[in-house]
């Protein structure tokens, strides 16, 4: 560590010519080390040597430095800010700083399964899938747990199940609707939970779809499986002869599911590198634009707007000019990690936390934000709700699982009633001018819903269910009995252009948001 006179602190500077921190060469003047060094004294009274680490031990290693570092007494040459900034560093590792800022999700591993989900997957089948293809658990564990022998919930884990059973209150002989089949979760402990009850289960992404028909051989003759988006469904019901006002239950879980996610190929995963699809009805519309191709042709401030209102991004102008910036000095931007970079270089100040404090990607509300418009999430959530009231008989109960704000916000107008001629009404704006007056009974008319809700307050998960599966943070459940109020009857006419539809709903939300 010797050499030339200069002293040499290695788990500094890592190199034996470089030491910034302390030097004897050319001594110009006597300067106090004794602060430096008392500090360094007592930072090392918290960190023990693990006598189990003999010769590898950090804590023992640093000891010798400093030993070595301060050798030559309070007389020497020293560079004051890199001793602070040293004795800085190795406070935040003495004090677990990083461990405290990001904290780990209980019970969770950092795949974000749960414990009882890594056993649940790690079966003889699927370490020698594992062996024999060479893959990442992650990219592995979503093909492997759609097998004959794991369950379907490991590929996508329901969400407050005991809240929805309670709220559905299932007997038998009764009919209900899945609106959102996913991986089967909800049904399955729907089915398991009461005897004799007739499902119908609907999704609009064909793999889904394809999981339905497992679950109708375990309960045969309770189950059918329906592929379509919410607007199809007056049709496929129809197809099965049921009529309206015949349904005792219905519930929707929003959102993408877990298995979506974790299909690189999907273009959903901000995390994986894929093609920018991010259509849930896959190949069902060949010609439906996909994400790369809403990037490629929309103009700047349409992409702006996409942003702003679908995802809530506050650089939404910066982010729309860059992506068209790319498009023509570049290319079109046509996988996930070319977008992720891109938001990534022009939001790269920004540190983004989720409700958990955990670091999220700058990235990740730009992906939010493009999935709903290329799925007309929007619109098909009102059309949801729609045929939810048409179908359910009085007294039948909805229970909605939503996992955004533009989400549960549509459905709470629904369940208000702040709707009119079925479009998303923005009532507050709309009813404020002082040049209008309305007497008492038609603001109630208006203000007539046909649902009562069955909770006075949003229901959450709680945080043992956070704890085991972190994907539930933002779940917020809404519950509501359908009441017998005079109403028009239903007439379900889906526009035709569904390209102008999305941007409708934009105009819809922009308009209540300002």
């Amino acid at each position: 560590m010797q050499n030339s006179g200069r002293v040499q602190a290695a788990w500094i500077s890592g190199s034996n010519e470089d030491a910034e921190w302390l030097n004897k060469e050319d001594v110009e003047k006597p300067i106090e080390m004794a602060k430096h060094y008392r500090n360094f004294l007592k930072l090392l009274e918290q960190w023990p040597i693990d006598s189990t680490k003999k010769g590898r031990d950090l804590g023992e290693y640093i000891r010798e430095q400093v030993t070595l570092g301060f050798s030559a007494g309070a007389v020497t040459k020293a560079n004051d800010a890199e001793c602070e900034r040293i004795h800085a560093s190795l406070k935040r590792l003495v004090d677990n700083h990083h461990s405290q800022l990001y904290k780990r999700v209980l019970s969770s591993s950092s795949s974000g399964l749960s414990v009882s989900e890594c056993h649940s997957i790690l079966t003889t089948e699927f370490l020698e899938k594992l062996e024999e293809e060479d893959q990442s658990i992650l990219n592995c564990s979503v093909e492997v747990s759609g097998s004959q022998n794991l369950p379907s919930e490991t590929l996508h884990v329901p969400v407050m199940v005991k809240e929805v059973l309670r709220s559905l209150q299932p007997c038998p002989g009764q009919v209900f609707i899945d609106m959102t089949f996913g991986a089967g979760g909800h049904s399955r402990k729907l089915l398991e939970s009461t005897p004799n009850i007739k499902l119908f289960v609907l999704d609009r992404d064909p793999f889904a779809h394809s999981l339905t028909y497992k679950l109708a051989d375990e309960f045969p003759g309770q189950v059918t499986p329906l592929l379509g988006k919410f607007s199809e469904l007056p049709q496929l019901l129809s197809s099965q002869g049921v009529r309206q006002n015949s349904i005792d239950g219905i519930m929707f879980d929003f959102g993408c599911s877990s298995m979506q996610f974790d299909i690189a190929e999907r273009g959903f995963s901000i995390s994986k590198d894929g093609p920018l699809d991010m259509r849930m009805d896959g190949n069902r519309f060949p010609n439906a634009p996909t994400a790369a191709d809403i990037l490629a042709q929309a103009d700047e401030d349409d992409i702006a707007r996409i942003l702003r209102i679908y995802g809530e991004e506050k650089q939404s102008k910066k982010i729309a000019r860059a992506i068209i910036e790319a498009r023509y000095l570049f290319k079109r931007l046509e996988t996930t990690h070319e977008l992720k970079e891109l938001v990534a270089s022009v939001c790269e100040t920004d540190q983004r936390t989720d409700k958990l404090q955990r670091p999220t990607h700058s990235a990740t509300k730009t992906f939010q934000a493009l999935r709903i418009f290329v799925n007309n999430e929007v619109n098909e959530l009102n059309y949801g709700m729609i045929v939810s009231r048409a179908y359910l008989k009085t007294e039948g109960k909805l229970v909605t699982l939503t996992f955004h704000s533009l989400e549960d916000r549509i459905v709470k107008r629904h369940l208000s009633g702040n709707i009119i001629d079925n479009a998303i009404n923005p009532l507050p704006l709309r009813y404020t001018s002082q040049a209008l007056w309305h007497d008492r009974e038609a603001v109630d008319n208006l203000l007539e819903s046909d649902w009562e809700p069955i909770y006075k307050h949003v229901l959450i998960p709680t945080m043992e269910e956070v704890d085991r599966n972190p994907r539930s943070r933002s779940a917020k459940l809404r519950a509501a009995i359908r009441v017998n109020t005079p109403r028009r009857g239903f007439a379900f006419r889906p526009p035709s252009n569904r390209d102008q539809m999305r941007f409708d709903a934009l105009d819809h939300v922009s308009t209540d948001a300002g």
